[in-house]
């Protein structure tokens, strides 16, 4: 393998893992938003930071006030995650035979 070949492949883990990752913070937020966090918590501050830009979009597109409250922003975030996911894997290995 050459060098310009293991650096692409390395990046391309680099992504997909961050998009894993990304996906993790986005579950974590929607579990904890479940109990009533302190908004002045550090660790939920961070959270509400790395996953606002994303959800708040989509709550525009899908208001929880004509779901009865029911906030379905994070899992079209988790979708839209694992699609941009895919799309790149997919990009690059072509697809996988099931």
């Amino acid at each position: 393998m050459s060098f310009t070949a293991g650096f692409g492949f390395a990046l391309l883990r680099l992504a997909i893992t961050l998009l894993d990752l990304y996906s993790l913070v986005i579950i974590v937020r929607a579990l904890i938003s479940w109990v009533s966090p302190d908004p002045y918590n550090p660790i939920v501050q961070i959270l509400v930071r790395l996953t606002e830009p994303v959800l708040k979009p989509l709550r525009r597109l899908v208001p929880p006030g004509k779901l009865a409250g029911l906030d379905l922003s994070p899992m079209l975030a988790l979708l839209l995650v694992q699609l941009v996911r895919y799309t790149i894997v997919y990009s690059i290995a072509g697809p996988v035979p099931f």
